[in-house]
């Protein structure tokens, strides 16, 4: 909603409407906060609704609903102020996404602790709504208030015509004082903001395509690669957008949807794609939840599009959102993490520059967990991730890959479960699961969930690919180790090590041959393989079988001290 309404009326819903968007918003799965920011947003709305128009205070609310004690000082400690932020931006979040038809928002304003709920006013945005209404003295939401009164917005007194002349000489002025400043400062980039467009093929399968289409919503949301809006939010316009056009299908044995992602800066089609899914023996909601998830991995995965496009464009020294798409690839990509750690750096500047962004913590977290050195740093960094947004599956995952290195192998599952209980689609969290299920001895979990994790991607994930392999292994079935190492995209040290050594088992004339691709220097490999083996916390067992392959392959151990998992 701008400051000039053109003749509209800005006003709040009745009492009745704010009390049923209140209970509705709560019982909504897709407005994802924690328990406390929901205790927090009843309160402000309860206080509002009894007639509180003037807000309350830090101290209120902590001492009311987070359990502080009555000398809390909002000065030394700041968790009201960063729960509402939190708050605050889940709000903006869920309307820019799911509420162009509900007529009402629910709206905090920033500088004050209250709660409003505005009309809806099609093309705008709560965002904008003025701090007037909190203050007004016969609001509609307070208990008794007779009947509606609509409050005007003031009109801006300056013509539209002159704005953006008064704009432009207030930036030359501005950048004649800053513009040196800017000159070696890096680009911060913006998560990216994506709009969904769906229609169906026929007019009878509307309603279908529109519950389809919210399910789609749901899954992208669980994502924490993009930001999803509607057009002409401000949100969409305040980053780099994409629009994802789709089209819904429906026949008498499947359901299928076809889709293209468009950059909207340049209208260039990036990609597109069909998704079919078959319905026999299949409730209608499960037909639609493996539909919206099989098109959300691909456009808003650490693999797909709009991420891997992020990362290759994004200028070279950007800090933000690319430096973190750019590590997350490395990460989950076709080396196996190798080169990672090239983006610690620009993680760490990313930081610096704001320590309360989860997403970086969570990167940086995972970049620390994979050196011995730096494995405490990652979990207290991936602890503070999960405490700015427990509802991200990319903190979870980074918790458990921290507490997985340090050892905490039970605390590690726990934390791999949470993950993909918010995040069923995301395959690198499934993956990651897989093998710490396999380093906890749970075999037979361990290769179900890599299964599920292969199905997921045209292209296995790392460690999905290598729990089959190990498993192979470790059955003796050498044939299928060596099929399963060498169909993965991992070229790291372990994935090697299971190709020469299932080849050096079946006693390939081609074992020594890949043994020296593999290693030009054999003892360096070796040591490495115990290093990775120990990281990778395989069972004893396990590495001693692996050894034996290699040895046969031609490797040689006795120039290495010590054994694996010492």
């Amino acid at each position: 909603m701008s400051a000039e309404v053109h003749g509209e009326r800005a006003c709040e819903v009745s009492l009745e409407e704010a009390e049923a968007e209140l209970e509705r918003l709560l019982a909504d799965g897709r407005f994802r906060v924690s328990d406390r920011q929901r205790d927090i947003l009843r309160y402000l709305a309860e206080r509002r609704f009894t007639g509180c128009t003037e807000g309350v205070k830090a101290y209120s609310i902590a001492l009311d609903v987070l359990g502080r004690s009555s000398n809390f000082d909002a000065s030394i400690d700041p968790i009201v102020r960063i729960e509402i932020s939190r708050l605050r931006a889940a709000l903006d979040g869920y309307y820019a996404a799911f509420g162009a038809e509900l007529g009402v928002s629910v709206y905090i304003p920033k500088g004050s602790y209250v709660a409003l709920f505005p009309q809806a006013v099609v093309g705008g945005s709560a965002q904008a709504v003025p701090t007037q209404l909190a203050h007004h003295p016969e609001s509609t939401l307070a208990k008794g208030a007779a009947d509606a009164v609509a409050v005007s917005l003031p009109r801006v007194a300056i013509s539209r015509r002159w704005i953006p002349a008064a704009l432009c000489v207030g930036l030359l002025a501005l950048a004649g004082v800053v513009g040196w400043k800017a000159i070696d400062r890096p680009v911060v980039t913006l998560k990216p903001a994506v709009t969904i467009l769906m229609s169906a093929a026929s007019p009878d399968m509307a309603g279908e395509a529109s519950v389809a289409r919210d399910t789609l919503l749901t899954a992208l949301s669980a994502f924490d690669t993009i930001v999803v809006t509607r057009p002409g939010s401000p949100i969409q316009q305040a980053r780099r957008g994409y629009e994802v056009d789709l089209k819904y299908y429906a026949d008498s044995d499947d359901r299928s949807v076809w889709w293209q992602v468009v950059d909207t800066a340049s209208g260039a089609l990036l990609k597109s794609g069909l998704q079919r899914v078959e319905t026999e023996g299949k409730e209608p909601a499960t037909i639609r939840l493996e539909i919206a998830g099989a098109v959300a991995r691909q456009i808003a995965s650490s693999r797909g599009v709009i991420n891997a496009l992020e990362a290759r464009e994004a200028p070279v020294d950007a800090l933000g959102s690319a430096c973190v798409a750019r590590a997350e690839v490395m990460l989950d990509g076709s080396n196996g993490g190798g080169g990672a750690e090239g983006f610690r750096g620009c993680l760490e500047r990313t930081l610096a520059g704001d320590p309360g962004d989860p997403d970086t913590s969570a990167m940086l977290a995972r970049l620390y967990a994979r050196d011995t050195a730096t494995i405490p740093q990652g979990l207290e960094l991936a602890k503070a991730a999960m405490s700015i947004a427990p509802l991200s599956d990319r903190a979870q995952g980074a918790l458990m890959a921290a507490r997985f290195a340090s050892g905490r192998l039970d605390a590690a599952i726990d934390a791999g479960n949470r993950a993909m209980a918010l995040n069923p689609n995301n395959s690198a969290n499934a993956a990651s699961l897989s093998l710490v299920l396999f380093a906890a001895g749970y075999f037979k979990a361990a290769t179900d969930l890599a299964q599920e994790a292969v199905a997921m991607e045209e292209t296995p994930p790392r460690d999905a690919s290598l729990v089959l392999a190990l498993d192979a292994y470790r059955n003796g079935r050498w044939s299928e180790a060596s099929l399963s190492a060498e169909q993965g995209v991992g070229n790291d040290i372990l994935t090697r090590a299971i190709r020469v050594a299932a080849l050096g088992e079946l006693g390939a004339d081609s074992a020594g041959l890949r043994l020296g691709e593999t290693a030009t220097d054999r003892a360096a490999f070796v040591a490495a393989f115990r290093q990775a083996a120990k990281m990778a916390q395989l069972p004893p067992a396990l590495v001693a079988s692996l050894e034996t392959g290699l040895r046969k392959a031609g490797a040689s151990f006795e120039a290495v001290a010590g054994i694996a998992g010492q």
